[in-house]
C-alpha cells in the first residue's frame, strides 16, 4: 500500500508569499559535510562477486581498472568503495573534460604568482618565498607521491578528454614517475623542496624535481563508451564492464540505501522504471529518487512529477 501523500511536502507554493520553512532531511546520497555526521559510514556499494574479482585482479597486478557501463551503474562510486574497504583515505578525483591534460593533472606552477611575491619580498627587504609555495601537485601527481600505502585515484570519464590523452598517460602509468622541470633545474643547494598537494595543506618533499611512487596508486578510470581507446592503453588496463542492474539487484540497492521498509508500496515505481529504461536512458539513482519521495509521502501521481523524476537521459532537453 502506498503511503498517503502529505500536503506539507510542497515547500514551495509558487504564490509569491514569503514563509520560513524547515527543510526535511536530504536523501542519504545528497548529504554533505556536517550533515553526514553521525551516519554509520559511507553509502553502501553492491557489486557482484565476479565483478569484485576483476577489481581484485587489478589490485594484485597494480594495473589501472578501466570501468565501463551505462550511466548509473556505479562506476565512479566503485573508487570510493575500494578506498573505504581498504582504508586508503580520501579518493583523489580527476574529472576529465575536453580541456584536460596530463600536465595539469600532475602539477601546476604559478610562475606569475611567484614573480609577484618575489618582487614584493625584495621591496620589503624580506627573504624570497620558496618556489615550492607556487607548485601544487594535481590529483595524478598527488597519487604518485611516495608513501607506505597507495592512494586511490579516480580518473572520471576519460572518454570526454582529447583523443591523445590516453596515450599521454602511458608513460606515467607504466613507470610511476614524473619530473617537475622547474624544480629539477634548481641548484644543488635547493635540491630538496617542499611542494603543495591536491587534497591537503601539508606539503610533501620533492628531491631533484622527481616524484616517484613507492606503491602504484589504485587507479579507477571510468568511461561512458563515447570513444574507443588505443590498444596500447587498453593493454595496460584491467577491464570491468558493469551491467545494468536487473530487478533483483534494483531491489537490493533500494533496500541498502533506504532500508527494507522502502520496498513496501513501490511496486508500481519499479515497474514504471523497468518499462521506461533502455540503454543509456535511465539511471539507478533516478529510481532511488522516486522511492525516496514516495516514502516521504510525496504524490508521484501528480501531473508530470514522475516523468520529471524518471526522465530519459538521452536526447535533446
Amino acid at each position: 500500500m502506498n503511503p498517503e501523500p502529505t500536503a506539507d511536502w510542497r515547500l514551495f507554493q509558487g504564490d509569491g508569499t514569503q514563509r520560513r520553512v524547515t527543510l526535511p532531511q536530504a536523501p542519504p546520497w545528497r548529504r554533505f559535510g556536517g550533515s553526514r555526521r553521525g551516519a554509520p559510514g559511507p553509502l553502501p556499494y553492491l557489486i557482484a562477486p565476479e565483478h569484485a574479482d576483476v577489481v581484485n585482479a587489478a589490485l594484485h597486478l597494480r594495473r589501472p581498472l578501466l570501468v565501463t557501463g551505462p550511466a548509473g551503474t556505479g562506476k565512479s562510486s566503485l573508487a570510493r568503495a575500494v578506498a573505504h574497504e581498504l582504508d586508503l583515505g580520501e579518493v583523489l578525483r580527476w574529472p576529465v573534460n575536453s580541456r584536460a591534460n596530463v600536465q595539469d593533472a600532475l602539477y601546476r606552477y604559478d610562475a606569475i604568482g611567484r614573480l609577484r611575491e618575489t618582487t614584493l619580498s625584495r621591496d620589503r627587504g624580506e627573504a624570497e618565498p620558496s618556489i615550492g609555495s607556487f607548485v601544487r601537485l594535481g590529483p595524478l601527481g598527488t597519487a604518485l607521491v611516495p608513501g607506505p600505502r597507495p592512494r586511490v585515484l579516480l580518473v572520471d570519464e576519460l572518454d570526454k578528454g582529447d583523443v591523445d590523452l590516453p596515450n599521454d598517460l602511458l608513460t606515467v602509468f607504466e613507470e610511476g614517475v614524473f619530473e617537475i622541470p622547474e624544480l629539477a633545474r634548481l641548484p644543488e643547494a635547493q635540491s630538496v623542496i617542499q611542494v603543495l598537494v591536491a587534497d591537503s595543506q601539508d606539503p610533501v618533499t620533492v628531491e631533484r624535481g622527481k616524484v616517484l611512487c613507492t606503491e602504484f596508486p589504485v587507479v579507477v578510470i571510468t568511461s561512458n563508451g563515447e570513444r574507443d581507446f588505443p590498444p596500447a592503453f587498453l593493454r595496460r588496463c584491467i577491464r570491468l564492464d558493469l551491467p545494468t542492474p536487473d530487478e533483483e539487484r534494483l531491489r537490493a540497492i533500494v533496500a541498502a540505501h533506504l532500508g527494507d521498509g522502502a520496498l513496501v508500496g513501490v511496486e508500481d515505481l519499479l515497474r514504471s522504471f523497468l518499462q521506461r529504461r533502455g540503454p543509456g536512458e535511465l539511471a539507478t539513482d533516478q529510481l532511488l529518487n522516486a522511492v525516496f519521495l514516495r516514502v516521504g509521502g510525496v504524490d508521484l501521481d501528480a501531473d508530470g512529477l514522475l516523468d520529471a523524476v524518471l526522465h530519459q537521459l538521452g536526447g535533446t532537453v
